[in-house]
């Protein structure tokens, strides 16, 4: 490990948002650092939708690899665009706290019909390329029309503001985090997480190291929130045990309340056209939780 711990990051605002946070946290416990800008294929690629592109990990491959060429000692990522099976010699040492983990639409106000569901004008045209995001919304409002629409948060909403959609899905995590107010230019539908589930850690920022690197996992103790894990855990076992990714059309959401009861609800669709079997389920503990949840996603 170098002098100073080096933070891998995407170059978008939201990951450097994610950086300096990292960096922040890290200068708290005393602890100092700098950051490695990488481009990822999700970065590179930005004609084609989720479901277009092969494999897993579009935001996180090229970062994993510079941790493992040993170029950077730590990777923050968002949490759900980390696939849950981690490349042999990498682990993940530390999550943040949670931020909003709702998804919002935002619709331009000229095209607001007040009577409507979701202030939806009917055919609206409602801009995702998230397969979880167009199943849920459908599940909604059938008639809307999907458009896939990709960029970094100010450029999906510049394309909202150009008329290229009447409405587009985002996550008000992202929105939150860069300090953006949308509610002054744009009519805003908070979705419950309960009703139109997010992905799997949405929220969350994940730190992940080599897992032999014991200096740089000691240190990450200090940031690490005991809590979160123990949620965003279950929402991505979920996950692993239906083998899914970006593409699968998901949700799965999980809270612990004061009492220490677990409660958790998902949402999965064949496909993002397909209809949308809803789960809800609380037990006290956490065993066998992820699998009861599983088991009913399959059924029927």
């Amino acid at each position: 490990m170098s002098s100073k711990i080096r933070i891998g990051t995407r170059g978008s605002k939201l990951a450097l948002w994610q950086a300096n946070h990292t960096q922040e946290q890290l200068q708290q416990a005393g602890i100092e650092s700098e950051i490695v800008i990488i481009k990822t294929q999700g970065d590179r690629i930005q004609h084609l939708s989720f479901d277009k592109m092969e494999g897993k990990g579009f935001f996180t491959k090229e970062i994993e690899d510079a941790l493992l060429r040993e170029e950077i000692d730590v990777a923050v990522h968002s949490m759900k665009d980390l696939p849950t099976n981690a490349p042999e010699g990498l682990s993940i040492t530390a999550v943040s706290y949670r931020e909003n983990p709702a998804d919002w639409l935002v619709i331009r106000k000229e095209r607001e019909a007040a009577g409507q569901d979701l202030r939806l004008p009917k055919g609206a045209i409602v801009g995702t390329s998230s397969a979880r995001r167009k199943s849920q919304i459908l599940d909604f409002r059938p008639d809307v029309q999907i458009k896939d629409i990709r960029g970094n948060v100010p450029t999906r909403l510049g394309k909202l503001r150009d008329g290229q959609f009447d409405a587009i899905l985002m996550a008000a995590a992202g929105v939150t985090r860069l300090g953006i107010d949308l509610e002054e230019e744009f009519t805003l539908i908070k979705f419950n997480p309960k009703e139109f589930v997010p992905a799997p850690a949405q929220g969350v920022l994940a730190w992940q190291t080599r897992t032999e690197d014991k200096p740089t996992r000691r240190l990450l103790k200090n940031v690490h929130q005991k809590d979160t894990a123990e949620v965003t855990n279950i929402e991505r076992k979920v996950l692993n045990m239906l083998d899914g990714g970006c593409q699968m059309p998901l949700g799965v959401y999980c809270e612990r309340d004061t009492d220490g009861n677990y409660h958790i609800w998902a949402a999965k669709a064949a496909a993002w056209d397909k209809p949308v079997k809803r789960v809800r389920m609380s037990q006290s503990t956490k065993h066998q939780l992820a699998e009861r949840v599983v088991e009913a996603l399959r059924e029927g």
